[in-house]
């Protein structure tokens, strides 16, 4: 996986603020605000920052958690995991593995085939339609 690396000024001039927000400063939207939480045409959700594909929507589903879920990520190689502990809680934190942007948690409460649940930030996210 190719690696983007940018300042910080690079970044804050190609991302809108919510985006900046997101995946450079590791926020997180409002439950039930952002653009993707109730999409579900067919396509390939990318890295906002760097374009990486990062999920399909086949791997989409309505979790009812208030962000976009998906059971899995298109391809292991397109998300790193690493421990959060912020907010006095422990979880895991998904980034993308091309330009380390926060995406959001994953969650070990998801459907079958995985069991997992990826809620990820809508800011984090641009939908390539199909």
């Amino acid at each position: 996986m190719t690696k983007v690396r940018k300042s910080e000024a690079e970044w804050r001039r190609e991302l809108d603020p919510e985006a900046f927000r997101v995946l450079r400063e590791k926020g997180t939207e409002a439950p039930f605000s952002g653009e993707y939480d109730d999409v579900f045409e067919q396509g390939v959700y990318r890295c906002a920052g760097c374009g990486t594909e990062l999920f399909g929507s086949d791997a989409k589903y309505d979790s009812g958690c208030g962000w976009p879920a998906f059971f899995q990520p298109a391809a292991e190689a397109a998300i790193d995991e690493e421990t959060d502990t912020s907010h006095g809680m422990v979880r895991t934190e998904v980034m993308c593995s091309s330009c380390g942007g926060h995406l959001g948690h994953v969650f070990p409460d998801g459907p079958h085939p995985t069991g997992l649940r990826y809620c990820i930030n809508s800011a984090a996210l641009k939908l390539e339609a199909s």
